[in-house]
């Protein structure tokens, strides 16, 4: 009995071996181009670094929420937008960090819940409509063997 489960021949001719070989390659380049690029500006951006990652600190004001001005002006607002201020312990500088509110992270986590929710239903409903579809084929493929007889 032969499987009906195949790779195409088109997919098997060299050009098109290449063409993939090809776009992965570009996919990879620009993949870890990117990372290496990142790691450049990390490497600028440490030399600048803030109080609060060399040395302790004491949260001061609690996560809050920024606002339109602070979020144009604060490098610290652009990653969550939120921030809190800390004063660093040894240097006694105040300094603004960014945090992440549990607020967010609960909307996050039901966002990601939603997601997987609705992932889970279209998946199930094509494993539904292929086990129908492969069934039909099988039924059809009885049939022909049973009219062949």
């Amino acid at each position: 009995m032969e499987s009906d489960c195949r790779i195409p021949v088109v997919c098997c001719r060299p050009r098109v071996l290449v063409l993939h070989a090809l776009f992965w390659g570009l996919v990879s380049l620009r993949v870890f181009g990117a990372a290496l690029l990142s790691e450049e500006r990390t490497a600028v951006k440490q030399l600048i670094a803030p109080c609060w990652l060399l040395e302790d600190f004491v949260v001061t004001t609690e996560c809050s929420q920024c606002n339109a001005f602070q979020s144009r002006s604060w490098s610290s607002c652009e990653l969550t937008g939120y921030v809190e201020r800390v004063n660093c312990t040894r240097s006694n500088r105040d300094e603004h960090k960014s945090c992440r509110s549990a607020v967010m992270e609960d909307h996050l986590f039901w966002k990601f819940e939603a997601a997987m929710l609705a992932l889970t239903a279209v998946f199930a409903i094509l494993v539904v409509v292929r086990q129908r579809w492969l069934d039909r084929l099988a039924s059809e493929k009885v049939r022909r063997q049973i009219e062949s007889i």
